[in-house]
């Protein structure tokens, strides 16, 4: 037979109704709504504020911009091929102030001068390419073996790489500033020196995506907006069982220049798993997108990655800072600290503090 409730139970739940939404629960859904609304803004409305900015740049020439040049005795209005002695008229990325650098970052990296052969490679550079043979973590998950029941004991020292690359699908897509790219980054730990288990592969993380790179050309916070990306991610360890991580995403991001200094602005929306959801919670511990800044002196680059869930309760982030420092043309010795959640899937809840030394391969050169 129920029990009757007191007076003192009664009490406590006509309060509980009457306070509502704790101020730190509204504070949360205040901050994942406004990031949320952050990233919709850069996924729908900039390029095609990108693609007005360049129509009414162009003038009458479509997909010719700012940067026209003229080439001989040819009109540089003019949007027919060249012919005759004439060099005709061409559009170039702006390649800024790099310091002797040969050209600006995002140039590099996404093609961006269309003076230049824009598809001599069919695989190019995507994000940093990297070898770092001692990377030292001061605090390692050691949950997972842990609960595997194994006698080993995660080293703090061991190897982690990054391998990534692009290739450019469909060059100038359906006529527009726009390239279709497919991406592809692996990053893994490996426990090297950890002689007495085989020095077995800890981690590794498979992150393909499709892409449009929108080629851009319009001020933006006083900076030169060069391009914008949209797209689907796909990212995963490869794992099964309760060890098994993965999530899809849309993402935009923005890329910005001002001399030789690039900022990049990454935001992302995660498409909903409504079943057997492996992460949940990730959300909580990588946010919705992350800032990264490349400063290039003398050869050298200079980098900085922030990011943070926004949530004023149980507040996450991560900091990663870089130096590339020139050994050769193609080789840099390299230096990254990561502080934070989300250096790996399979640790995303788990706060890392890490130092690596290696070397990476140069790609702003």
């Amino acid at each position: 037979m129920p029990v009757p409730p007191t007076k003192a139970t009664i009490r406590n739940m006509d309060s509980e109704s009457r306070s509502g939404v704790s101020p730190a629960v509204a504070a949360g859904i205040f901050f994942r709504l406004s990031s949320m609304a952050v990233c919709v803004a850069l996924i729908i409305f900039i390029p095609a504020i990108a693609l007005h900015a360049g129509q009414r740049n162009g003038g009458g020439c479509p997909g010719i911009g700012n940067e026209v040049e003229r080439q001989g005795s040819r009109d540089a209005t003019s949007c027919g091929p060249p012919g005759g002695g004439g060099q005709g008229v061409e559009r170039k990325g702006k390649t800024g102030d790099s310091d002797g650098d040969g050209g600006s970052y995002l140039t590099k990296l996404w093609e961006l001068d269309e003076g230049k052969p824009r598809d001599k490679y069919a695989i190019v550079i995507h994000r940093s390419n990297y070898l770092l043979p001692f990377a030292y973590n001061r605090s390692p998950s050691r949950e997972p073996y842990l609960a595997e029941g194994s006698s080993e004991n995660v080293k703090e020292a061991e190897v982690k790489f990054q391998l990534s690359f692009k290739v450019k699908l469909w060059q100038d897509l359906l006529g527009r500033d726009a390239d279709l790219w497919f991406g592809y980054t692996q990053k893994s730990f490996w426990q090297l020196y950890d002689f007495s288990e085989s020095s077995p592969f800890r981690e590794t993380n498979y992150e393909p995506e499709m892409l449009v790179n929108f080629r851009t050309n319009f001020n933006f916070l006083g900076m030169d907006a060069r391009t914008v990306t949209v797209g689907l991610n796909h990212q995963s360890n490869g794992r099964s069982g309760r060890y098994s991580r993965s999530w899809n995403r849309i993402v935009g991001n923005l890329g910005l220049e001002k001399r030789k200094f690039t900022l990049l602005l990454k935001t992302w929306y995660r498409i909903p798993e409504h079943d057997d959801d492996d992460n949940p919670d990730l959300d909580a511990y990588v946010g919705y997108g992350e800032l990264w800044g490349y400063y290039l002196w003398k050869g050298h680059r200079f980098g900085v990655m922030l990011r943070n869930n926004l949530r004023s309760s149980h507040n996450r982030g991560a900091v990663q800072l870089d130096w590339g420092i020139p050994l050769t043309d193609r080789i840099a010795f390299y230096m990254q600290y990561f502080n934070g959640y989300g250096e790996s899937l399979l640790d995303y809840n788990c706060g890392s503090n890490r130092i690596s030394l290696g070397f990476t391969l140069i790609d702003w050169k």
